[in-house]
């Protein structure tokens, strides 16, 4: 908590004497939910989660973070109150009309997902663009804290793009990431079999991976999007995705995927050792829109495993009064059969929205096992007084043989905020 006041006092400090505009959105929610420790004994949980965004900019600068500090009011976590740093970063945009730099923790938007404490530079001249980054992982719990062992704890790559043909986007990553785990100590029998004590140390983990990219789009007729993803460490293919669509008529839609994928095992892991088999995925869809008010559309999947199969089957309904929808799913996955019907309705000029959905599914592991059923309900009320403050209340219900009658609520309010100079 003191971390949090400190680093609120110095951002508004700053804001007020350098900013120019000043934005960002506050939410604040409070989950209720019931456990059950032992058979004879519940207790009543609330835990709070607090997300704050905020931007200060002036001319091509900027200073920007979100932060979440969530706190558990019944005391069952001993690691809370947390405060999650997931960005807090220096930007300069578009800088000589060549470079975007930030500087401090910011998020990849990539395959591993990865956050890092560094610096990043994105050249970007007519339709070329270039990105490259370093730096540190960010600790467990996005704490506020520096990576104390940049050697084996970083992430470092570089992107580039260009759309040097009309409506066809290329690209080729690359990442190097590694990450050492914790040492901890665990018990081990010695020479004569006694337990004792060991140092665990583990060598740093890596992932290292080249991608291809292509990604073209024609208006709204057609769309076509492919990804390659090579793994430099075990020298193989690690992903290869595909997807489209084509849009036959005005009413009617045609959707096509493709994903073929290795396990993700890091390098110098000990489950490299495992035979693992990859999977193959297809699926194919249809959309159809019968005027403003209503469509349909309706998937079909299948996935091939080492020596196993699983399929999937989707109908889904939408109207302007809400939504029908319909899965099931059979094979290696399990078996699984849900249908759900979602409901929302603005009144008063979008000042109060109320919402209710039902659902129910019938699901087994594998065709011998018994059948289990699950009831879930849902509803709630989303009322707004000002453009920028919303207040949110929902309920949910759920009832199977693991859940009886659990019944949790969730209040939340959002408040949206903006200061000019």
């Amino acid at each position: 908590m003191k971390r949090l006041i400190l680093f609120l006092f110095v951002f508004f400090c700053i804001t007020n004497v350098y900013a120019q505009n000043v934005f960002g959105r506050l939410s604040t929610s409070a989950y209720f939910y019931e456990t059950h420790p032992d058979v004879s004994i519940s207790s009543v949980n609330v835990r709070s989660f607090n997300i704050l965004s905020l931007t200060a900019t002036k001319d091509k600068l900027s200073l920007k973070t979100r932060m979440n500090f969530e706190a558990d009011f019944s005391e069952n976590y001993k690691d809370h109150p947390r405060l999650r740093f997931y960005n807090f970063y220096l930007e300069g945009k578009n800088l000589f009309n060549l470079v975007t730099v930030r500087l401090g923790r910011q998020t990849l938007i990539n395959s591993l997902g990865a956050s890092f404490d560094g610096v990043s530079l994105k050249f970007k001249k007519k339709k070329y663009t270039l990105t490259t980054y370093y730096g540190g992982n960010v600790p467990a719990y996005q704490k506020f804290e520096l990576t104390d062992d940049l050697a084996d704890n970083y992430v470092l790559g570089a992107k580039f793009n260009t759309e040097i043909y009309k409506n066809l986007n290329l690209g080729l990553d690359y990442i190097n990431k590694h990450f050492k785990p914790d040492e901890y100590y665990a018990e081990r029998l010695d020479e004569n079999y006694n337990p004792v004590n060991t140092l665990i140390k583990k060598n740093s983990l890596q992932y290292h991976y080249l991608s291809l990219n292509a990604r073209y789009l024609k208006k709204d007729n057609f769309r076509l999007s492919s990804k390659f993803v090579y793994d430099l460490n075990f020298k193989q293919a690690s992903r290869f995705n595909f997807s489209g669509r084509i849009q036959a008529t005005k009413k009617l839609g045609i959707n096509l995927y493709y994903n073929y994928r290795e396990a993700r095992i890091a390098y110098n892991s000990i489950f490299s050792v495992f035979n693992f088999g990859n999977s193959q995925e297809i699926e194919t869809g249809l959309d159809y829109k019968f005027g403003k008010q209503l469509s349909i559309t309706g998937k079909y999947g299948y996935v091939k495993y080492k020596d196993e199969n699983s399929s999937r089957l989707s109908l889904n309904l939408h109207t302007i009064y809400g939504t029908l929808n319909y899965r099931k799913t059979f094979g290696f996955a399990g078996e699984l059969d849900a249908v759900s019907i979602y409901t929302a309705k603005t009144l008063f000029n979008g000042k109060l929205t109320p919402s209710i959905g039902i659902s129910y599914t019938d699901y087994k592991i594998s065709e011998d096992d018994e059948t289990d059923n699950l009831i879930s309900l849902t509803g709630g009320i989303n009322y707004r007084p000002a453009k920028k403050l919303s207040f949110d209340f929902q309920t949910q219900y759920y009832n199977n043989k693991y859940y009886k009658n659990d019944l949790r609520f969730l209040l939340r309010a959002n408040y949206y905020f903006r200061i000019n100079r």
